[in-house]
């Protein structure tokens, strides 16, 4: 075989080399999870996206898309009608007999943990770029949040810390369902990444409020998904909650709402609304 002949087959390769691999991670992608999704798309596959569940909301064209639904209610039939190459998932968002029809069929389901701390959003990003084949992407928007959280610590840093304001996250879905994010959970993280204190301790995961645990919290600032609030009627609904009347957040009108998957996905828009709650509370 001549030089030129090998230098033809070497540039050949190199050139292909690129097209196979797109071609590789070019699937038909069914998302589930809010926090996947947009981590997904932020790593340059989201034009692959055939169909997504009702957390998706972010960027707001994956609304626009077929949805499978929400967790238990979830039916592999409608999954497969949509034909996917592939399901990339939260652990534990399908049920087990969902999951084993998925896998008889032969389609690859693959499952990650939901972060609740930045370190959990830093390990998600790393392993969805490293299935996706774009290590370098994910550790371009790991650097992105890296700056960003340096600039929510500075901020920080040229606040008051010894008296930091106090908070506390409502879970509402109407009147007769409110609960409260305690320890290790998305609301403590994003609470204390912000610079404020979580006042609900003690306990881990959401438990139902009570009037009595509410007096106990007495939150400067209460903290909410704006669906909750809503479900509530606005600010002037919050009084259906026992108690609510007696604490400082509501005396004071320090209410914060924010977009739910903004506010729990921990995904890459972190570091931004933990500055965007610091600045609310710190009053700037």
């Amino acid at each position: 075989m001549n030089a030129k002949l090998i230098l033809f087959l070497f540039l050949l390769s190199a050139c292909s080399a690129p097209q196979q691999a797109e071609e590789k991670n070019a699937k038909r992608i069914i998302t589930a999870g809010g926090t996947i999704t947009e981590i997904v798309h932020e790593l340059g596959f989201g034009d692959f996206i055939i169909a997504t569940d009702i957390t998706s909301t972010y960027p707001s064209g994956m609304q626009n898309l077929p949805s499978i639904g929400y967790r238990n209610q979830i039916k592999s039939e409608g999954i497969l009608s949509l034909s996917p190459d592939l399901i990339l998932a939260e652990t534990d968002y399908f049920t087990p007999d969902v999951v084993a029809q998925l896998k008889a069929t032969g389609l690859k389901v693959l499952f990650f943990e939901k972060p609740k701390t930045v370190e959990g959003t830093f390990t998600l990003i790393e392993e969805l770029a490293e299935f996706l084949e774009v290590p370098e992407k994910g550790l371009k928007i790991k650097q992105k949040i890296k700056e960003q959280l340096a600039g929510l610590n500075q901020y920080l840093a040229d606040r008051n810390q010894e008296a930091k304001p106090t908070a506390l996250f409502i879970m509402a879905r109407g009147e007769d369902m409110i609960f409260v994010g305690g320890d290790d959970t998305f609301a403590s993280s994003i609470i204390e990444l912000a610079g404020l204190r979580p006042t609900a301790v003690g306990f881990k995961d959401f438990i139902p409020l009570t009037p009595e645990a509410l007096a106990k919290f007495n939150p400067d600032y209460i903290l909410l998904f704006d669906s909750g609030l809503a479900s509530l009627g606005g600010k002037t609904g919050l009084t259906k909650i026992r108690g609510m009347e007696q604490t400082l957040a509501f005396q004071k009108d320090q209410i914060l709402a924010f977009d739910g998957l903004l506010l729990s996905g921990f995904g890459p828009r972190v570091a931004e609304v933990a500055l965007e709650l610091a600045k609310n509370a710190y009053h700037d």
